[in-house]
């Protein structure tokens, strides 16, 4: 399987040690490298292609592509943009990935040192804001870009697993269960 992400956060993810233990544990090979789009609006067929044929060329026979939402109308308009193949899937996290770290309380807790819980992770309107202002309200400084927030919140145990564990982040639970019947059906 092949990795597409729509920037350098979701690419960090997908890299990350938890997640490809994951894949690991369900049968999933990662074909690299993990491809970064830079940017949602370079998710588009002609844009994409090169970095595609890059990884069914290193043996990936799955492309999976991983973008936000952001301010698409929808999630089925978002995938309509992108389009689907029969060897692509397109997962879309609900507004911004960063809603994924909301859903990981455990870590945000430890990292800021006050309990932190979002009931609906998924409804904030710019997640990446919401954290930044969490951490200028408990801590007084800034969480820097959201490349650095990635790299912090993978360091200190971030998983899409402990996300996909919320009770309100279903876009995490629906990409690992995404990924977990692609591989059952190989």
């Amino acid at each position: 399987m092949g990795f597409i992400c729509e920037g350098d956060t979701e690419r960090k993810i997908i890299e990350s040690s938890a997640f490809q233990q994951f894949l690991i544990r369900n049968g999933i090979r990662c074909v690299g490298p993990v491809e970064d789009a830079k940017g949602n609006g370079n998710l588009l067929p002609h844009t994409i292609e090169e970095k595609r044929n890059k990884l069914f060329s290193a043996g990936a026979s799955l492309i999976v592509i991983l973008t936000d939402l952001d301010k698409d109308a929808c999630i089925t308009k978002t995938k309509q943009r992108i389009q689907d193949f029969s060897n692509q899937v397109v997962v879309v996290a609900v507004k911004e990935i960063e809603a994924w770290f909301l859903a990981d309380s455990d870590v945000l807790t430890d990292l800021i040192g006050a309990p932190v819980y979002f009931d609906h992770p998924e409804k904030e309107e710019q997640p990446f804001e919401t954290i930044k202002q969490i951490f200028l309200n408990k801590t007084g400084r800034g969480v820097g870009t959201k490349p650095m927030l990635a790299r912090r919140m993978l360091k200190y145990g971030f998983s899409i697993e402990a996300a996909a564990k919320h009770p309100n982040c279903p876009s995490a639970r629906y990409f690992l269960t995404k990924l977990q019947t692609l591989a059952s059906a190989n």
